[in-house]
């Protein structure tokens, strides 16, 4: 495992437990701003993942910043993501998004906003689906 990073935004606190719970293992939570919609650096510990979750009328955009981690959508095949891409979330779709097995992983989560706009949390990812990766 590579314990070297290379933060292109600071790591930030434990996630408050309101937000904890709906992932496996450890993330960290950097709020950037929330003028013209909530951006925030999300780093997450080797083998952390959040629980497949939708976001209700605004959608989520993921700017990736640093290691290896994965996204997928409900239905489709898991994308390997890297610093540098980017991941467009509309509303409504399912998905799920986590660092690699043995790297860090960092992203800017950009919530889109929307009347109404809301984030359902749904069933943790496996750890048979996690371990295929």
């Amino acid at each position: 495992m590579n314990n070297e990073r290379n933060e292109l935004f600071k790591t930030g606190a434990p996630l408050p437990e309101r937000f904890s719970k709906y992932f496996i293992g450890q993330a960290y939570l950097q709020p950037l701003t929330d003028k013209g919609g909530p951006i925030a650096n999300v780093t997450f510990e080797p083998g952390c993942r959040n629980n497949w979750h939708i976001h209700h009328k605004g959608g989520q955009i993921l700017l990736c910043t640093e290691g290896r981690g994965w996204y997928q959508a409900w239905g489709e095949e898991p994308q390997e993501l890297h610093p540098g891409d980017v991941v467009n979330i509309p509303p409504e779709i399912k998905h799920w998004h986590g660092a690699a097995k043995k790297s860090w992983f960092a992203h800017l989560a950009v919530e889109v906003p929307a009347e109404g706009a809301s984030n359902e949390w749904l069933e943790a990812v496996s750890d048979e689906e996690y371990n295929k990766l």
